[in-house]
């Protein structure tokens, strides 16, 4: 493997990590790749900005901290930890470009609006990242420079069968770069303070072991403080219901321009032009080239969308126009005793002339903050384990009240979401008495049985 250093450091200044430090050729003929640059037309945070407003960052500046992060491990490593056998299960420095690579390339298949593009549109971003790296692309190119075989090597990490699990745990874990970088910088642009935690401190506890990756007993605390913020960050801005009621609207948006497009398709001389060529190969289902994705960015999207409020079906139109205006769905809280009565209040919604697939939800799926190893799961997740003095492991909740309470629970409750005019009553409207037995299900902003309400 072949690991060409600069002549000169080249150093981006970060409000997160004040510098990020580029020592390797490859890593800055990474960045100024075409499908790395991309990055920058993708929010970090989707449609975060709508509600917090200094949330406009990127995938491309997320991505520079992840590989920071990397780098400041690998480095930690390489000084303190540094293999001296063949399998002593410590830090072997051969691993470093692949890791700090990855950490930087990690998102690079990332599409517009972040992962509500995967759930509208079935994609992976870590199948397109993998893609990108292996395909006929200029990120490739750089990549050959190193060996032939590392393209393979990174997608490897990236698909979480990388030999070496050291590796495969920094880039993803529950404790991971990715997660250690969006966290601080998310809360940074949303102007919160729920995601702060100690990173120079977990960073100094960590520890390569035979297979993977451990926290030092004394960094216990601070990995404490890391899911906490991680929780309440999912609680606090990434399920915010105004945040959640845009992004339903997005979805409703994308899926009746589908809709349209698909009866258009099926219907000799109708009108495909209103996807344009930039959005056709996504709604003509398929495979998409490698080529058309990477055309995909939230500037394109934002585009169409604008021009859709001028569409003459009226549902595309509404939901654009609310979109492109800032009209969130509304949502009410749905209790486990009252989740029987979301198709009453469907029905309402579409008696009120609000076609109920299009402008009504629930929650969807959602990560948990924090879980243990699950063998028989879907997806078995990495726990995170503490190295005791006598060199024996202990997985995290079982030493930690704080994180026991907090594992395996969502970080969200169930919400039904509506359109607001729902909860607007005019004694002109002739749907006036729709809206008033819609109101009859909904006491302080929970959903309830009219006869609760009335006790």
């Amino acid at each position: 493997m072949s690991e060409q250093k600069l002549a000169q450091e080249k150093v981006f200044l970060d409000p997160i990590h004040d510098f990020i430090q580029v020592q390797d050729q490859v890593i800055l003929d990474l960045i100024n790749t075409a499908e790395f640059q991309r990055l920058r037309r993708v929010r970090a945070t989707s449609i975060a900005n709508m509600v917090f407003h200094g949330a406009e960052h990127s995938r491309f500046s997320h991505s520079l901290g992840a590989y920071e992060i990397a780098r400041r491990i690998t480095s930690y490593f390489g000084r303190h930890f540094v293999s001296q056998t063949p399998d002593d299960g410590l830090w072997h420095p051969e691993e470093r470009l692949v890791t700090i690579t990855a950490a930087l390339l990690h998102d690079v298949g990332h599409g517009a609006f972040s992962h509500t593009f995967e759930h509208i549109f079935d994609t992976d971003h870590e199948a397109w990242t993998q893609d990108i790296l292996t395909g006929d692309t200029e990120i490739n190119q750089v990549l050959r420079r190193v060996s032939p075989n590392f393209p393979n090597e990174v997608a490897s990490v990236i698909a979480k069968t990388y030999e070496n699990k050291q590796v495969v745990q920094l880039i993803s874990s529950q404790l991971d770069v990715d997660r250690m970088d969006y966290l601080l910088r998310d809360t940074y642009f949303t102007g919160t303070k729920y995601g702060e935690f100690d990173l120079d401190r977990i960073l100094r506890t960590l520890r390569p072991v035979q297979d993977g990756i451990v926290v030092d007993y004394n960094g216990l605390h601070a990995v404490e403080d890391y899911i906490t913020s991680r929780y309440q960050m999912y609680l606090q801005v990434y399920f915010h219901p105004a945040s959640r009621g845009l992004e339903v609207l997005l979805e409703h948006l994308l899926e009746r321009a589908q809709t349209l497009y698909d009866d258009a398709r099926n219907t000799p001389g109708k009108d495909l032009s209103f996807v344009g060529p930039f959005l056709t190969p996504l709604f003509a289902g398929g495979k998409l080239t490698l080529e058309a994705y990477l055309a995909l960015d939230d500037n394109v999207f934002w585009t169409y969308i604008n021009l859709w409020q001028q569409h003459p079906d009226p549902i595309l139109s509404d939901l654009a126009r609310r979109f492109m205006t800032r009209k969130p769905l509304k949502s009410i809280l749905v209790s486990s005793d009252a989740d029987d009565l979301i198709d009453d209040v469907r029905d309402l919604v579409e008696k009120a002339g609000y076609p109920a697939d299009f402008y009504t939800a629930e929650n969807d799926a959602y990560d948990l903050p924090y879980d243990d190893y699950q063998p028989n799961a879907a997806k078995p997740r990495t726990q995170i384990d503490l190295l005791q003095k006598d060199g024996t492991r202990v997985e995290l909740s079982t030493v930690s009240k704080l994180v026991a309470a907090i594992k395996g629970q969502a970080s969200i409750d169930q919400r039904f979401f509506f359109p607001k005019e729902m909860l607007q009553v005019d004694g002109t409207d002739l749907l006036t008495d729709v809206r008033q037995e819609f109101q009859n299900y909904i006491k302080n902003d929970i959903l309830v049985r009219p006869n609760e309400k009335q006790a």
